[in-house]
């Protein structure tokens, strides 16, 4: 399928599911990313939900990597095409910006280069481990930005497609895609 119809597809499913759901599949996609072997890490790099657009709640995430002592990064929108990350803290605070995304006001700049794993907003992504977002392509140019060593994994409320018919050159592939029922993981080169 195209990246166009993917996105209606995924985004008309998501808005089907109800709050119970939500927060259900919430709950195990973050009980199943528990057995990654992730945890030997430091700086972890996570979104928070838009939830209008029926995302997944990653305070379950969140929680654990705070009680594990982790550093948990949250990205804000910096420019039309840029992301900038900070630090999660007890001070942060947070505002809602124009695309109903909540984002950090201000706070301790961390660099991508830093970061060890991140976890990737998407709607939909295929058995190769190809990833479709809204289409403006923030988080293709963040993962550019990252080391070539950094652990990618896509969150998602649904099973991967077979395929993705048009992915571009620019376009990153996810290491993992962690779903309420199952965990793929993706050779990436």
């Amino acid at each position: 399928m195209l990246k166009k119809d993917l996105r209606i597809k995924y985004s008309r499913l998501r808005s089907s599911l109800t709050p119970s759901q939500l927060s259900s599949q919430s709950i195990a996609i973050a009980n199943s990313v528990l057995q990654l072997s992730i945890w030997n890490n430091s700086y972890f790099h996570i979104f928070l939900p838009i939830e209008q657009k029926a995302e997944i709640d990653t305070e379950g995430i969140i929680s654990i990597l705070l009680g594990l002592d982790k550093n948990v990064i949250v990205p804000k929108i910096k420019s039309s095409t840029e992301l900038e990350h900070f630090l999660l803290t007890d001070n942060t605070k947070f505002i809602t910006n124009s695309l109903n995304i909540p984002e950090p006001v201000d706070g301790i700049n961390i660099e991508p280069n830093k970061l060890d794993v991140v976890f990737i907003p998407l709607l939909a992504f295929d058995k190769a481990g190809n990833r479709i977002g809204y289409g403006k392509g923030y988080y293709d140019r963040f993962l550019n930005e990252c080391r070539q060593d950094v652990v990618k994994i896509g969150l998602s409320f649904f099973e991967a497609e077979n395929s993705i018919d048009d992915i571009d050159t620019t376009d990153i592939p996810l290491n993992f895609c962690v779903t309420p029922t199952k965990t793929y993981s993706f050779k990436t080169s």
